[in-house]
């Protein structure tokens, strides 16, 4: 018994490996092409379980071996149309999980496999941003996987959702690609590329983070504000 989970623990750490470093995502790419590489795009943005998944540096990766440095593994042009359509199919499937559902999914109990808490964290996030927030939340790990579930439940209607959805995944998955296509001539990245996939992802959720600060700063003025109105 101590064997079987001992065993199951080592499966899982080299999964884990596999999907959150630059060495590990190069050999699932390497391994399984295009499709896992889409599947794996599609799972992250559209069921609820593909929140761990590594989205932002799977995508700079595989635009990386779509470059001359990387070696050509993939071609840009058909990994970025594939990627796009898996990222928006992810969407929509995880638009119409929330819209069947229904608002009682916020109630649901959290378990191994649904994370009430992650669902909160982004219906909070649609509550501030509206829907421009199935754009936001593409850059934004764990957030993205949640958005379109909260759009569905908050009953977004379905074209205006599309809108949303194929501007921000065509938007997301070019972005990342490009960086890494691109980036990947240099270099400093070429010998370093996990540190560029971090730098990547900081980068990539710099501008929300940014916004945060600002939205915080604006409610302490306002705050300041009204107490110096108030002992005025």
């Amino acid at each position: 018994m101590a064997g079987t989970g001992m065993l199951a623990a080592n499966l899982i750490l080299d999964f884990w490996h596999l999907i959150t470093t630059p060495e590990g995502l190069k050999s699932i790419v390497g391994w399984g092409g295009l499709p896992i590489v889409s599947a794996i795009v599609f799972v992250e943005t559209g069921l609820l379980v593909g929140f761990f998944l590594p989205g932002d540096s799977l995508l700079f990766i595989a635009g990386f071996l779509a470059s001359p440095a990387g070696g050509h593994t993939l071609s840009i042009v058909p990994l970025n149309i594939a990627l796009m359509i898996a990222a928006v199919v992810g969407d929509t499937v995880g638009y119409w999980i929330g819209f069947k559902a229904g608002p009682p999914i916020f109630n649901r109990p959290q378990s191994r496999f649904f994370r009430r808490d992650h669902l909160l964290a982004a219906h909070a996030f649609y509550e501030k941003h509206g829907g421009k927030t199935i754009i936001l939340a593409r850059f934004v790990p764990i957030v993205r996987t949640f958005a379109p579930v909260v759009a569905g439940a908050a009953s977004m209607s379905y074209r205006r959702f599309l809108a949303y959805n194929v501007f921000g995944g065509v938007g997301w998955v070019l972005s990342m690609t490009s960086l890494g296509f691109y980036l990947g001539r240099i270099e400093w990245v070429q010998q370093n590329l996990e540190k560029a996939v971090l730098i990547v992802i900081l980068l990539s959720v710099s501008p929300m983070f940014i916004h945060y600060v600002q939205q915080r700063r604006g409610r302490a003025r306002a705050a300041a504000a009204a107490r110096s109105g108030a002992t005025g």
